[in-house]
């Protein structure tokens, strides 16, 4: 956190004149709503509005891009203040923070660096850099602010401008967090996402017993093929009725299949009885990803693709304190023969919208970018996880734009569980917009008008139109 970090021509490109044109095209969007449509904030901090407990637990303990770095260097989770499964005793808050601010210098030109100096800088003035002398400070500094009003959950949505935000929940949530959010009238601005991977992944835990909550929920018996998709078919409405236009799958590949009925029945008595192999395990997730895409045809909610990670790659951290803390990598993705049963069967579907997202760069300009320039069912994503970073944003656009055009991108979701950093990482997106662009104009590719149109419609217009939002 130093004046060059918030600099207010930071991530611009460093020609004069081309800054300046990036500077201006950022003028022309920095301030519109921001659109959220997918991420992992916590519904229950909007139903409750209730102020957040401590600096730690707000900035560091659930979020797996510092946890994951510290680790890195041998910093044990349980001096981070991480709650262990077995309930044994961790550090506290205030040694957590401490901690984080000893190892300051670790961040260093990471997009953590720049979001934590962002929302550090924003909302509690602390424009020093962390660090061991000032790890008491800025921790009572923050506690004292999270008192003030202007800090709960609501008031943070409309401090930053946020029209819209969504939430992930998966298929068996009884959504009374969302229930209370459409009693308090805000169902349209603080909206649910469909994530059935617990009732579409036999690899996930209590699988058959999933299957069972959903036939008591729905009525319909889920160890028929055609009894589950009328099931899904069931949640998906209720999930609507909370708000959800979208659905959310996250998938190791992006492989896809088109079964004869008996084949299916086969899987999932397979799944039901434990028996699947990796090999039909994945051919059960391939099935349900082409099953949720013919529902989503039918009832129009969007559909999105999360493919490419390796997930749970510590056996340790699973053991001790459990799933989405950092050890998760990417892998190579597929997606031309992977999706091709998909986008056979539903890719000139009318009503069909289809996000997909991936791990792989090297699927960018290869893959994705040439698909979504000719299937007109499909859209990418914006960079995701690792790479939803300054560098990882030029190389998505470099990429991209050539082959698929910016109007079959999804514009931007910033697919976090940190409230705070919302607003954080729409202003990069929007500062690397605006310089891509920059540089198009300045090499007279675009114009100065068609830059400025095509700025506002990556920043706000084009999440907007993606995740059919009103």
């Amino acid at each position: 956190m130093t004046d060059t970090i918030l600099h207010p021509d930071r991530l611009f490109p460093p020609d004069p004149a081309v800054r300046s044109l990036a500077r201006s095209l950022y003028e022309d969007i920095a301030n519109l709503p921001i659109v959220s449509p997918h991420g992992h904030t916590d519904p229950q901090w909007f139903a409750q509005n209730q102020p957040f407990s401590d600096a730690a637990s707000l900035f560091l303990t659930p979020d797996h891009y510092v946890l994951r770095l510290l680790r890195s260097r041998g910093i044990a989770y349980d001096a981070l203040g991480v709650p262990r499964k077995d309930g044994a005793p961790v550090a506290d808050a205030r040694s957590a923070w401490r901690t984080l601010c000893n190892h300051w210098r670790l961040f260093a030109g990471t997009p953590s660096e720049l979001w934590l100096a962002h929302s550090l800088s924003r909302y509690f003035g602390i424009d020093q850099p962390l660090s061991s002398q000032t790890a008491d400070q800025t921790f009572d500094a923050i506690n004292a602010r999270l008192a003030d009003p202007a800090l709960r959950p609501l008031a943070i949505l409309d401090a930053a401008n946020v029209e819209v935000i969504a939430t992930t929940e998966f298929a068996l949530d009884g959504l009374e967090h969302h229930k209370a959010i459409t009693a308090n009238g805000l169902g349209a601005r603080i909206r649910t996402t469909y994530r059935p991977d617990d009732i579409t992944d036999p690899d996930a835990a209590g699988f058959a017993q999933n299957l069972q909550h959903l036939s008591d929920l729905t009525g319909e018996n889920t160890a028929l093929w055609s009894g589950l998709i009328k099931a899904h078919g069931t949640r998906r409405a209720f999930f609507r009725a909370h708000g959800a236009t979208a659905t959310d799958h996250g998938v190791p590949s992006a492989m896809t299949a088109d079964l004869a009925g008996h084949e299916k029945q086969a899987l999932l008595d397979g799944a039901l009885a434990g028996t699947l192999d990796a090999g039909q395990a994945e051919q059960f997730r391939a099935q349900m990803l082409t099953e949720m895409a013919g529902l989503s045809a039918e009832d129009g909610m969007v559909m999105q693709i999360h493919a490419g990670s390796h997930r749970a790659t510590d056996p340790w951290l699973q053991a001790t304190h459990g799933r989405n803390l950092g050890d998760d990598i990417p892998t190579r993705t597929n997606f031309v023969d992977g999706l091709a049963a998909l986008l056979a069967r539903y890719g000139n579907a009318n009503n069909f919208r289809l996000i997909a997202f991936t791990l792989d760069e090297s699927t960018y300009a290869r893959e994705l970018a040439p698909m979504a320039g000719y299937w007109p069912a499909l859209m990418v994503g914006p960079p995701w996880w690792f790479h939803d970073s300054p560098n990882g944003i030029r190389r998505y656009l470099d990429a991209m734009h050539e082959s698929a055009g910016f109007h079959n991108l999804a514009g931007f979701n910033d697919d976090t569980r940190a409230l705070l950093s919302i607003p954080a990482r729409h202003d990069v997106w929007r500062r690397e917009i605006s310089g891509f662009l920059a540089g198009l104009v300045a090499q007279h590719r675009i114009t100065r008008s068609t830059a400025a149109e095509t700025a506002r419609w990556l920043a706000y217009d084009a999440a907007k139109s993606a995740y059919r939002l009103p």
